[in-house]
């Protein structure tokens, strides 16, 4: 069992978010779903607590009402192997209704906070070259989603 645990809070959609969530990383899957009794305080039979699995890494999902929301001083980081696995998760997870925030991160349409960052960006806002990690930075700053074609230009002077 994982000693930490990521807890994220839903109003009332926390199995739909799982589902959808699931169906983007490999080695996902719901691993127990514990419903509202009679007790309440939500309605019986919908989901209280989902456990599950995104990419091996365990969370849990509550419904918990619309009191909280998320703010981008905790986010869900995405270490990306490449261009093509930033567009595929970046455009997935802004659909229906998600929204571009800045610098990699965005919003999902249940409002959680994602950042989408491709490994080799690291080699290039933190490389050996000081000149090229300062232009690869400034290309970054600039950016929604990451494109590392644009920071290596930027690092490479080009």
């Amino acid at each position: 069992m994982q000693k930490i645990v990521t807890n994220l809070w839903y109003d009332g959609d926390a199995e739909d978010a799982v589902n959808y969530y699931c169906s983007l990383f490999d080695d996902s899957s719901i691993t127990s779903v514990q419903r509202y009794g009679e007790a309440g305080p939500g309605e019986k039979g919908t989901a209280m607590l989902v456990n599950f699995q995104l990419a091996g890494q365990q969370f849990t999902a509550i419904n918990g009402g619309g009191d909280f929301h998320y703010t981008h001083a905790m986010s869900l980081l995405v270490n990306c192997d490449g261009q093509e696995e930033v567009d595929r998760l970046w455009e997935a997870l802004i659909d229906d209704g998600g929204q571009e925030v800045e610098c990699g991160w965005l919003n999902d349409r249940y409002g959680v906070p994602w950042q989408i960052w491709p490994r080799q960006a690291e080699d290039l806002i933190g490389g050996p070259d000081p000149e090229g990690a300062d232009r690869a930075m400034r290309v970054m700053l600039g950016q929604r989603k990451i494109v590392i074609q644009e920071l290596q230009d930027a690092y490479d002077g080009r």
